[in-house]
């Protein structure tokens, strides 16, 4: 299973007396987003529908470390919407970790979504007619992870153009299989009329 990262969308930071709230969306449905020149991506409406249930996601710093929440305690909050994947969380301010990105967070050095996902089991439409091939997403196979991110993350470019390779190969297979069949029928056909 490769893991593909996302990401780039500003996060709402509010805090007060009792915690740190961290709002906002870590995926928007139908947007084109340049992966790196390389390919075009589009997350279709629905992509995330029935799998947020049977995900454990937490909610990292820049894809690493320990969880500062997680959906199977209860404290974060995921939600597929209109709009895309919203993503809600009030953190722990006696937590060290969380003490240590509040300044950060405060002062926009740390203020953007991203999220981390599986393919496997998912589904996808490559479109390669175009300048850049186009990467429809109309179903994930799972969320590993919703993070704040310093740096909107692209690191799974090489997993998407492996991905792009595959449907590639696909349809050569399919356009041999389909050229031999017309063959192998014109063959039929010609020796029944030479008979």
């Amino acid at each position: 299973m490769d893991r593909e990262i996302r990401g780039g969308i500003p996060a709402e930071i509010r805090t007060a007396d009792d915690g740190v709230t961290v709002a906002g969306y870590a995926a928007v449905y139908g947007e084109r987003a340049n992966i790196s020149d390389m390919f075009i991506e589009v997350i279709q409406a629905g992509a995330f529908e029935g799998i947020l249930q049977r995900s454990d996601v937490s909610f990292l710093v820049n894809h690493r470390g320990e969880p500062l929440a997680r959906t199977t305690s209860g404290t974060l909050l995921l939600e597929a919407d209109e709009k895309g994947l919203r993503v809600e969380t009030k953190l722990d301010i006696s937590d060290p970790d969380v003490m240590r990105i509040i300044p950060k967070m405060q002062r926009g050095d740390m203020d953007k979504m991203s999220f981390a996902f599986f393919m496997d089991g998912g589904k996808q439409e490559w479109d390669d007619t175009g300048e850049l091939p186009v990467r429809t997403i109309e179903k994930f196979g799972s969320i590993d992870d919703v993070s704040i991110v310093t740096h909107p993350a692209y690191v799974g470019t090489e997993i998407g153009l492996r991905s792009l390779e595959k449907h590639r190969d696909q349809l050569e297979r399919t356009n041999n299989f389909n050229a031999v069949s017309l063959r192998r029928r014109m063959k039929k056909d010609l020796a029944k009329r030479t008979t």
